[in-house]
């Protein structure tokens, strides 16, 4: 494998760091791996990393609830926007100078940190999802080709669309797996899934469900706004800093 072993290691406490977050607030995972990976590796490899333990969790999530098939029969175009989006946006994450991803990343970070911070909460009237929905999916899709975060605008939309809790939490799963996929295909097709990084990818999902099982035993036990609320903090500030150490 042609990772370092300071870089396995750093990767595994990385991913035990984010399966707490996902196992405490129900997301975050793939926004707390690219956002700390990306501090010794490109953007390119930690996406790649992040792939495997990101794509099981973000299945366990989809169908861990009953409302899948309504959920897919509501937000299809959606997630074809998604695929779209991200193929359009190929080879963003690879480009030789990963300045203007690191970047991308940091302002994506900080543009989620905000909406969670504020509490911001939009309402997307039903007669508005038909063209709103592949519209947000294709804007999502282009911003994890360039920064592999999907969360922007995929989280703000699904909130602000009225569904109820379990429900929200299960289409999450759906969009975060879509996302993955596309992701997943896309970076193989630019090279940057190579062997030896699916390798270290696979070997990420075990520290990653150990973090997801610790956060959602915390999670039965404690406040989650508490912890929310500091997730976003710490956030915030981490991507001011990938923002600035990308432009300057």
């Amino acid at each position: 494998m042609d990772i370092s072993f300071s870089i396995l290691v750093f990767t595994a406490l990385v991913f035990v760091l984010a399966g707490f977050v996902k196992g405490v607030i129900g997301l975050g995972l793939p926004t707390v791996s690219m956002g700390l990976l990306v501090l010794a590796t490109t953007p390119a490899r930690a996406a790649a990393l992040l792939v495997v333990p990101s794509l099981v969790t973000n299945v366990w999530q989809m169908v861990a609830g009953p409302s899948l098939w309504p959920l897919l029969r509501r937000l299809w175009p959606m997630m074809i926007g998604i695929g779209v989006g991200t193929w359009l946006g190929a080879g963003l994450l690879s480009i030789s100078e990963a300045d203007a991803a690191t970047t991308g990343l940091g302002v994506a970070l900080v543009l989620y940190a905000v909406t969670g911070l504020t509490a911001v909460r939009f309402h997307v009237p039903a007669r508005a999802e038909r063209w709103l929905s592949p519209l947000v999916g294709a804007i999502t899709g282009a911003i994890t080709a360039w920064t592999g975060v999907f969360v922007i605008p995929a989280v703000p939309y699904l909130q602000a669309i009225g569904l109820e809790k379990e429900d929200l939490v299960q289409a999450l799963g759906l969009s975060f797996t879509i996302s993955t996929l596309a992701l997943t295909g896309v970076l193989a097709w630019t090279g940057a899934f190579a062997m030896s990084v699916a390798a270290g990818s696979l070997l990420a999902i075990a520290p990653a469900l150990l973090g997801m099982a610790v956060g959602q035993w915390i999670r039965l036990r404690a406040q989650p706004q508490t912890f929310r609320r500091w997730f976003f903090i710490g956030l915030l500030l981490l991507g001011a800093h990938l923002a600035s150490r990308g432009m300057f």
